[in-house]
Order: C-alpha cells, then sequence, then structure tokens
C-alpha cells in the first residue's frame, strides 16, 4: 500500500479512539474507527447473533457496506450502507457482543478485508485491537496504548455521559474486565502488542502527553 499507515492498538478505555483522532488531525489523514465496525456488525446480527448459522452470517455481512466519506473540513465520517454510525453503537453491551462477534472467523476476514480496501483509497489512522498484529502488519508507525483497569474503567464513565449515557461505575468496571478477558485468549488474532509496536502506558499521562511522545516518534524517523 503507498499510502500511509498507522496502527493504534489496546484495550477499551486504553485512549486509542481520543488519541487517534487527534494524531489524524494533526497529520491531516483520516481516522478510521475499527472497533465501530465490529459493534455496528454486531448490532446487525442481534442479540447472541454470533451464534447464528455462518451461512446465515455471511448472507448478512453481504448486505453491509462500510466506507470513509468525506464529512465537515478535512473529517472523514464512516458509514455502513451509506449511513453514519451513531451513537447507538457506543454502549457496553454492543461492546461485549462485539467482542463475541469479533471470535468469529467469517466476521474478522470480512472486516479485514473492508479494512485494507478503505486504506487503498487513503492514508489513515487505524484503531482497534489488531490493526499492528494483523490487519496492518506492514503499517509505518505502530502503536499499542494500555492503562490500568480502573483508569480505563472511569474513562469510559465519562466518555459515555458525554454521549449522554449514564453508566455504573462498578458494572462498567465488570463489564470491561470481562472484555479483557474474551479479547486477550479469543484464539483468531487475540489482543497483544505487535513485535515492532511502541508500547505506551497512558495511565498517568494527559492526551497531549501521549499525541506528543507519538508525534516525536514520528517526526524521528521520518527525519
Amino acid at each position: 500500500m503507498g499510502n500511509l499507515i498507522i496502527t493504534i492498538d489496546g484495550p477499551a478505555g486504553s485512549g486509542k479512539t481520543t488519541i487517534a483522532k487527534l494524531l489524524s488531525k494533526e497529520l491531516k489523514i483520516a481516522y478510521l474507527d475499527t472497533g465501530a465496525m465490529y459493534r455496528a456488525v454486531a448490532l446487525v446480527l442481534g442479540e447472541n447473533g454470533w451464534n447464528k448459522h455462518r451461512d446465515e452470517i455471511e448472507n448478512i455481512l453481504k448486505e453491509i457496506k462500510f466506507e470513509l466519506a468525506p464529512g465537515e473540513g478535512e473529517d472523514f465520517v464512516l458509514k455502513m450502507n451509506n449511513k453514519p454510525l451513531g451513537n447507538e453503537i457506543r454502549n457496553e453491551k454492543i461492546g461485549l457482543w462485539a467482542s463475541n462477534v469479533g471470535k468469529l472467523p467469517v466476521v474478522r476476514k470480512y472486516l479485514m478485508e473492508a479494512q485494507r480496501e478503505i486504506a487503498r483509497n487513503c492514508s489513515l489512522v487505524a484503531e482497534g485491537r489488531d490493526m499492528g498484529t494483523v490487519v496492518f502488519p506492514h503499517a509505518n508507525f505502530k502503536f499499542f496504548l494500555s492503562a490500568s483497569l480502573e483508569v480505563r474503567a472511569k474513562r469510559r464513565i465519562i466518555q459515555l455521559r458525554e454521549l449522554g449515557i449514564l453508566a455504573d461505575y462498578n458494572a462498567i468496571l465488570k463489564e470491561m474486565e470481562k472484555r479483557d478477558i474474551q479479547d486477550k485468549t479469543r484464539e483468531i488474532a487475540p489482543l497483544h502488542p505487535a513485535e515492532d509496536a511502541i508500547k505506551i502506558d497512558t495511565s498517568n499521562m494527559s492526551k497531549t502527553e501521549v499525541l506528543k511522545k507519538m508525534l516525536e516518534r514520528i517526526y524521528k524517523r521520518e527525519s
């Protein structure tokens, strides 16, 4: 691929989304929220949708089309079947569904191809859980963000409140811990840093500090 590809992986609440958006704006390239793609597929499949027969899931996936479309200014909007993805995919229940859906080879293959197709058309910052290890193994830059479970749960609470979604801290903590276990122990593309990824613990760092550290590594190698 001739475009610039930067991957940011890590568990939920580690700061991937916030930093990926800031980094894409700083570099003036597109931002791709691959987690939103898994959440969107999970929502379409529905509760326990991961237990559907493979053929049924394949037929549903054939009707789903993702694209990054130009938005306001220099922003890009992730769309599914020509409709922007909204807050309906952002609650923890859908997050857990997405984690279960992410175990399915048929879904992972479909979304990997969709993500690579998007990257053929533009440079981007792609954030998720296996961007640097599976989807874009030859990315120009790979980052892996982490943070303590407690810090990540607090961040998720703040993020959900900003979206107008009320959430209980203890419930979020338990659901996030459960998802961590699912993501790290699944047979296909388990969550772990790529061997050549730059690891950053964001627990005690501001978003400005994290962004600065990443830009320093990018500009240093580019100079």
